[in-house]
């Protein structure tokens, strides 16, 4: 069977030569008699894996060396109540721009272990916008400043980060991981769920400036603690082994590439692409103001909720399947991550083009 273009939010395709490369270490990794899903997570051949990982990560980002990298499981949303647990610790009150249901559900959480402010919001606008923010409206005592930087459902993504001084700002990346370079020393927290850019479902991953750690409060639970978990190199338990894997392969993918430089120009020119189409387009339309568009998640509509309903019915048969969008949104969405190739962008562009012309009186 011929393999589909796969334009889902996440659990989001992987790159084929990752794919042909574990199906051939399936059984045998490396000469070790075993596949990676069989070995400890504390043997040497497994601890080759996780350090390769890291440190492919470290230099694909340019992680300063006072950073910890941590490989967790629990997906973004555990990180929604660990978050508050490890830094609301001080004043007991965060701010948070609310760009989309991630960051809503982080501002609820954080609201059962301290003062959650909400600084700005889009949702007057169905999210299709990131907010101007005014830096006097924030809490100049506050733990952390909080933000969603790419909004996987809305499809909008921060070109300008909020000046928080002092305060750390923390951001959620699931969705724009790895898709571009990124200044983490700008930041006290980033994190993500592997599953849209990086790896399978499973694997979450913390990067925290050092000086943050060790301010838990007491009845946070020992696995949500970052600094036990950063003392014991992600292995205070058993990881996410097999996820672990697959990302540095990933990460080797991508470095192979040229590294983030060269994944942003692909990923700009795959974006370009569909962004151009919607702008010229007489039956769809794009859903998000231009200057906040993203590049990783593109949700656009048409004006029948019957076109709609139609154009996912036939694109899936065609092979582009997962375009059916949020219900929030409605109409589609085409997430073009990382290993989405530009012919998958180009056959969508084609069938839309199609579509319309056939559908237009």
């Amino acid at each position: 069977m011929a393999r589909v273009y796969n334009f889902s939010a996440g659990p989001s395709m992987l790159p084929e030569v990752v794919l042909n490369k574990a199906a051939a270490e399936m059984l045998d990794y490396q000469g070790s008699g075993q596949s990676v899903m069989e070995m400890s997570h504390r043997s040497k051949v497994y601890d080759e894996i996780i350090k390769g990982a890291e440190n492919l990560l470290r230099e694909l980002m340019n992680i300063p060396e006072n950073y910890k990298v941590l490989f967790l499981q629990g997906g973004a949303s555990t990180q929604f109540a660990a978050i508050p647990l490890n830094f609301m610790n001080g004043s007991g009150k965060a701010d948070f721009v609310i760009t989309g249901q991630w960051a809503n559900k982080a501002y609820k959480e954080a609201c059962k272990y301290g003062e959650a402010n909400v600084i700005a919001s889009s949702k007057d606008k169905t999210f299709s916008y990131i907010p101007k923010l005014n830096k006097d409206d924030f809490t100049k005592d506050a733990d952390y400043f909080y933000i969603c930087l790419n909004n996987t459902i809305y499809g909008t993504l921060y070109n300008e980060l909020p000046d928080t001084g002092d305060v750390p700002l923390i951001a959620d990346i699931s969705s724009c991981f790895l898709s571009e370079p990124i200044d983490v020393s700008k930041f006290g927290v980033l994190f993500g769920g592997a599953q849209k850019n990086v790896a399978p479902a499973g694997l979450t991953i913390v990067i925290i400036r050092e000086d943050l750690l060790g301010k838990a409060r007491e009845i946070t639970p020992t696995m949500l603690d970052y600094k036990v978990q950063a003392d014991n190199d992600s292995l205070y338990n058993t990881p996410p082994c097999y996820p672990i894997y697959i990302c540095k392969l990933v990460l080797e993918w991508i470095k192979n590439l040229g590294g983030l430089e060269a994944m942003k120009e692909r990923n700009e020119k795959k974006a370009k692409m569909l962004y151009d189409f919607l702008d010229n387009s007489k039956m769809f339309r794009g859903t998000v103001v231009k200057e906040d568009r993203s590049l990783m998640n593109v949700p656009f509509v048409t004006d029948s909720d019957e076109l709609n309903a139609k154009f996912i019915k036939e694109a899936e048969a065609a092979g582009l399947i997962n375009l059916k969008g949020h219900r929030s949104v409605g109409g589609m969405r085409a997430s073009i991550y990382n290993a989405m190739p530009v012919e998958g962008v180009e056959a969508l562009v084609s069938f839309m083009d199609n579509f319309e012309k056939e559908n237009t009186k």
